[in-house]
């Protein structure tokens, strides 16, 4: 794939080793199995009605393959505002089905359906969107109190949402802050609140983007049991291209989850012990992070896909809580349950802010961190009438690599494919050598280098937590600590974001898209020293280029972001307010690895572009 998951014959690569010699001091986390004799490390499961942690608990035994791949549903506007596409869309609970074997299980939905229904945009053409909060007064997962129990009101009669467009270049009324929360018909609204109905420009290169709850303390309650949809930007430069698209076009949400016997939702109440659990947390307890043992694509467990032998346009997106994910297509016995040798391979024409220059045949695994997108097609011509497994080598504790430990577990088997013995020959669509120009954000424009800082933390309880700082206060600050970071519209910096702490983190901005300069050694970076030598960097992976929303920063590295502020040749829009900037992994997030940021209006007046 790039040089940073490589290993050559002689040893580790150089990021390997760093990660190495850098990742200490991560207690073990014992994962859940479905099925099967847990490990020496792992705690005897107990019955999954009692079980509070994730150690503890086991999913039912499910069969395997037994269900198709939904593809959700396209959102119809409710009317128009201002002369544009206008929609209602409404949060609720419902029952669905998430696998044959399973009772209906009790999620919460956009538009009566998990995943949400997808909404389909032009660019250049704004919609209106009133997310509408119908849900039950209180919430069906364990709610912890302490969890910024000074800035949430806890004993508010509603559950509390606020949905967030991924990706999405918006002014900062409509962005999802999570402060903008509201209850059940706007009846209570958080500090941050502004307007009801949200406003989507959607001036920024077509690309798949998502959306998902972001209130703040309970985002991970509130997307694990179900708020989040795909927001696909279209263009008429993308139509022209002759990418598969109609049927052979089928987005695809990878997440994890856990089951009860009764077909419920298992979230654990508990840390468990040997991530430093005990008598002294509060009940329930935010837990450092959620690895589920039962993949669900679509809002399907354990499923199988059909496709023709033609070539395919799949829009993955990483929509776990915590997990990453580093995937393959592996020929499979079904049968047997065994792999085979190597399926077809991933070409990647777009990632998280739209197409790439050029298309990217994935050498090897394709990493995906929460909350990233991968736009790929896949060419099943060569395998018709076979079946492949959608394989995942990533460990539950991520550090970059997909080599595991007995502390952690992946979640390998993700989903079957099975190709059809022939094609119609129609819809197959093609991936042409050049697919967009990207500008380059040039070095000499940068008028401010950052210097942030992911760090490890404890609370008083003694739980884990993880911190954002920045050179002045490297040991991080708190969600509402003041803002620290002030960039002006117009302004184009460097973000250096080094972490200290022994797990990966895939790092969000909002409103931005940015570009990956590189990476390198942690001991090799000089936070009192601004601007970068890119030639003394590691070079970002292909799949990298062009813009991102989300970068993964693994262990003992610093990873190097030039960001510009505003419209730049073109693209994206101007806006300043307040935004957000934080780890995806969505129990971190929750727990102050999140932080404010403030675009200023340009000092001088005007943004440097006009």
């Amino acid at each position: 794939m790039s040089e940073r998951l490589s290993v050559t014959e002689t040893g580790l690569s150089r990021r390997k080793m760093l990660l190495a010699t850098g990742a200490t001091g991560l207690s073990a986390f014992a994962g859940c199995s479905t099925g099967g004799t847990p490990s020496d490390t792992e705690s005897e499961p107990t019955e999954s009605t009692e079980a509070t942690t994730v150690a503890a608990h086991s999913s039912p035994d499910l069969e395997k393959w037994i269900d198709e791949v939904p593809r959700p549903g396209v959102a119809e506007p409710a009317g128009t505002k201002d002369g544009h596409p206008y929609y209602e869309i409404e949060m609720s609970e419902v029952e669905q089905k998430l696998h044959s074997d399973l009772p209906e299980t009790t999620v919460w939905g956009y538009g009566g359906q998990f995943p949400g229904p997808t909404i389909e945009a032009e660019r250049g053409e704004p919609v209106s969107v009133r997310w509408q909060n119908d849900l039950p007064d209180e919430h069906f997962l364990p709610v912890d109190t302490t969890v910024h129990g000074d800035m949430i009101p806890y004993d508010t009669t509603g559950v509390r949402t606020v949905t967030h467009l991924h990706g999405g270049n918006v002014e900062s009324e409509s962005d999802g802050h999570a402060g903008a929360w509201f209850t059940s018909d706007f009846e209570e609204t958080g500090p941050e609140f502004e307007k009801k109905d949200y406003y989507y420009a959607n001036e920024q290169p077509s690309a798949t983007l998502w959306y998902h709850d972001h209130a703040v303390g309970i985002t991970r309650l509130n997307v694990y049991a179900g708020l989040a949809g795909f927001y696909l930007l279209r263009s008429d430069h993308e139509r022209s291209l002759g990418l598969p698209d109609d049927e052979n076009e089928i987005p695809l949400v990878l997440q994890d989850r856990s089951f009860n016997e009764d077909g419920s939702l298992f979230y654990p109440s508990a840390v468990s012990e040997d991530r430093g659990g005990d008598d002294s947390h509060p009940d329930p307890s935010i837990v450092p992070e959620f690895y589920g043992d039962v993949p669900v694509v679509n809002g399907k467990a354990w499923p199988r896909l059909s496709v023709d032998p033609e070539r395919y346009r799949l829009r993955l997106l990483n929509g776990s809580n915590s997990r990453y994910y580093d995937l393959e297509l592996l020929e499979y016995d079904e049968a047997s349950g065994e792999t085979g040798g190597a399926g077809p391979s991933f070409v990647q024409i777009g990632n998280d802010g739209g197409l790439l220059s050029e298309p990217v045949t994935v050498d090897g695994r394709l990493e995906i961190g929460a909350g990233q997108r991968a736009d790929v097609v896949v060419d099943f011509d060569d395998y018709a009438g076979e079946t492949l497994l959608l394989y995942n080598d990533a460990p539950s504790l991520y550090r970059g690599t997909p080599e595991k430990s007995e502390e952690t577990k992946p979640l390998p088997e993700i989903m079957l494919v099975d190709v059809a013995d022939e094609s119609d020959g129609e819809g197959a669509g093609t991936v042409p050598d050049a697919l967009t120009t990207v500008p380059e954000l040039p070095l000499e424009d940068v008028e401010r280098h950052r210097h942030l800082t992911l760090a490890p933390g404890s609370d008083e309880y003694g739980r884990t937590k993880h911190l954002l700082g920045n050179r002045e206060q490297s040991e991080g600050y708190t969600l509402d600590d003041p803002v620290t970071e002030e960039p002006e519209l117009g302004m184009t910096e460097i973000w250096s974001l080094a972490n200290n702490t022994s797990m990966s983190h895939p790092m969000h901005l909002h409103l931005v898209h940015f570009q990956v300069l590189g990476r390198q050694s942690l001991a090799d970076y000089d936070s009192s020293e601004d601007g970068v030598d890119p030639d003394a960097l590691e070079s970002p992976a292909p799949y990298e280029l062009g813009w991102n929303d989300v970068v993964s920063v693994d262990p003992a590295e610093v990873v190097h972001l030039i960001v510009h502020f505003g419209e730049y040749e073109g693209l994206f829009n101007d806006q300043t307010g307040e935004y957000m900037w934080h780890c995806h992994m969505i129990e971190h997030e929750d727990y102050d690895m999140m932080r404010p940021f403030n675009v200023l209006p340009n000092s001088e007046g005007e943004s440097d572009d006009e």
